[in-house]
């Protein structure tokens, strides 16, 4: 009976020099049931057929939209009753923050090994738990979908110039990201704009329910459940509401991302109050605003005027850690 279940999408960007390899070793692996899917529409099939292997670990291999669309599926589809495997994540896609969440990094193959390994054992010493965001679009008939990491106003729009402008440059991702965010800084220093600079963020109200509300024009907005928020920086927000959600407000201003950026890189964001950071936590927050885009793993949503997006955290839940 084969202990991991891999789920792949061989249109990720990632998986077209990748996915020969996976096959490769899923061929001399017999304790791997490989499912392959072409698009995201057909993986409530793939979760409905892997439910019937019983795998000990789900383990998913393609971009972010796969990864949130898979999520989505397994936790609403109740393939697997009220007790799911715990899922790995390859670090495969532009971004990977879900991966090195739970450390997985560097090559792919390696990482699925390791996941292999590990289920000839004692997996409990590896399982941890997270929560989900629960987004609902507040669109008629919309199913909402689950994530991890929710990026809006000034996020949003620099994660879509970044896709539009910068990807089909074909530049490694980390140089992308670093043209990008330079982008981003120039626009806001010199309070331009244009058809090769990202936009200016449009104005965005959040609403943490029960705690107040936030208002105005961000360079930053934030809201996930991971451990790491900004630059792979564990973030402690001492002083704000318990909440199983963290939300990251930075205000349009290239000071203010400055400060952000730094204090994150030397460990000391959310020790304490800093002109233009807003961090607090919640189990639902709104966000509402006239075509403000925010982006959940990859797939893109807009908050409209009168018609918000909600999110809520959802019960914790399985996934598997590489790191030791």
């Amino acid at each position: 009976m084969p202990s991991v279940a891999l789920l792949s999408n061989p249109r990720s960007t990632g998986n077209r020099a990748l996915l020969p390899r996976v096959r490769a070793y899923c061929a001399t692996h017999p304790e791997i049931f490989h499912y392959e899917v072409e698009n995201v529409d057909q993986i409530g099939q793939a979760l409905r057929t892997i439910a019937l292997v019983e795998p000990r670990v789900i383990v998913i291999n393609g971009g972010d939209g796969t990864v949130q669309a898979a999520l989505t599926e397994l936790h609403q589809g109740g393939h697997f009753g009220d007790a799911p495997p715990p899922v790995a994540v390859l670090p495969n896609g532009k971004t990977n923050l879900i991966a090195l969440d739970l450390g997985a990094h560097g090559d792919p193959l390696e990482a699925l090994d390791r996941i292999v390994k590990m289920t000839r054992g004692d997996l409990s010493e590896h399982v941890v738990v997270r929560e989900l965001i629960e987004l609902s679009s507040g669109a008629h008939g919309s199913r909402p979908v689950l994530g991890m990491f929710l990026g809006g106003a000034g996020l949003a729009d620099t994660i879509l110039y970044c896709r539009n402008k910068i990807y089909p440059l074909g530049l490694p991702n980390g140089l992308s990201h670093v043209i990008a965010a330079l982008a981003v800084l120039f626009a806001m220093l010199f309070g331009i704009g244009g058809r090769f600079l990202p936009p200016r963020p449009r104005p965005v109200r959040v609403s943490m329910i029960r705690d107040g509300q936030l208002s105005g024009r961000f360079s930053l907005l934030i809201v996930t459940t991971l451990e790491r928020m900004l630059l792979g920086s564990r973030t402690e927000m001492v002083g704000v509401s318990a909440g199983r959600m963290k939300l990251m407000a930075v205000d349009q201003s290239p000071w203010a991302l400055v400060r952000a950026i730094a204090a994150a890189a030397f460990g000391k964001l959310g020790r304490g109050r800093m002109a233009g950071i807003h961090l607090d936590r919640g189990d639902m927050i709104q966000i509402e605003g006239e075509r403000s885009s925010v982006i959940l793993d990859g797939e893109l949503f807009q908050a409209e005027l009168g018609q918000p997006i909600v999110l809520r955290s959802t019960p914790p839940v399985p996934f598997l850690r590489l790191a030791a």
